[in-house]
């Protein structure tokens, strides 16, 4: 009998103390909300007030752009596919003449016929030196040939496609740099998947167009370094070859670019419009599992 108010007399201090840890919660009120991220640092005033500035300007840009640059560039080049300078079906139209004829061979002839002893050996002697003074001299006759015309690199119709597609390259690039730089603005940091994917698919995008402009700069490289051996070597066909059908690669990879370009442009521009509404409004409650 005895034990029964032993035991029960802690549980009446737990349930007190409890009870007046809930009382002390309701009177202290709502927790207070913690502090803004921006009010742990000190941010000059004209600082910030230039870069919310710059954003606004970012955001005016990007917008531009997906709403009228994306539609007009995906039009143009859908348009420059079907122009004839893309689509020569006979390729042998963009062949290029390298102006390295190939030198005539050097015919030697027994012309010592009737001679015999010292005579003979002298004017062997005098043939070996000429051969000798002809194979010496050969290189400096070759580097006297001169490919092409001058003031002319490369394949002519190469070259005007090669002026016309960087140009759109380097627009694409800097339209997609202002676009993501928008979207990483606007999107906070609790974004969803289909946003996580779009910023992934514009930066894949942005490495793709770098690539191309790499790849037409070792177009030239590498065909420079072709034609140098054809003219040390005028007798190799084999070289000759090379550069032509290094000539028409090329040829079919600008027009795969500028496919490749029109379909991101299309996509681009398809993607961002289904999430607008997420970037533009994006939910409170990603917002709040951030704190």
């Amino acid at each position: 009998m005895s034990s029964l108010p032993a035991t029960a007399k802690p549980a009446a201090r737990s349930g007190g103390r409890a009870r007046g840890t809930e009382r002390d919660g309701a009177s202290r009120g709502p927790r207070a909300p913690r502090p803004a991220m921006a009010s742990l640092l000190k941010v000059d005033p004209e600082v910030k007030l230039k870069v919310d500035s710059f954003r606004e300007r970012i955001t005016g840009e990007a917008e531009d752009l997906v709403a009228n640059f994306f539609p007009k560039k995906l039009l143009e080049l859908d348009a420059f596919l079907k122009d004839p300078i893309l689509n020569i079906h006979d390729l042998t139209q963009i062949h290029s003449d390298m102006n390295l004829p190939v030198p005539d061979p050097i015919l030697l002839t027994n012309s010592h016929d009737g001679l015999d002893g010292p005579n003979l050996k002298k004017i062997k002697l005098e043939d070996c030196e000429e051969t000798f003074q002809v194979q010496k001299t050969r290189p400096d006759q070759a580097s006297k040939l001169h490919p092409s015309t001058p003031g002319e690199a490369g394949c002519p119709p190469l070259t005007v496609l090669h002026f016309s597609i960087n140009s759109r390259i380097s627009g694409f690039t800097f339209s997609i740099m202002s676009t993501s730089c928008w979207l990483l603005f606007s999107i906070p940091l609790g974004m969803t998947n289909t946003l996580e994917e779009t910023v992934a698919e514009l930066r894949t995008v942005e490495s793709e167009a770098a690539s191309y402009l790499d790849q037409i700069s070792r177009y030239y490289i590498t065909r420079a370094k072709l034609v140098s051996k054809i003219a040390k070597y005028p007798h190799v066909e084999d070289y000759r070859r090379t550069v032509t059908e290094m000539d028409e690669k090329e040829y079919i990879s600008l027009r795969l670019i500028i496919s490749e370009l029109r379909n991101q442009y299309v996509t681009l521009h398809d993607m961002i419009l289904k999430n607008i509404e997420k970037i533009k409004r994006p939910r409170s409650s990603n917002a709040e599992t951030l704190y």
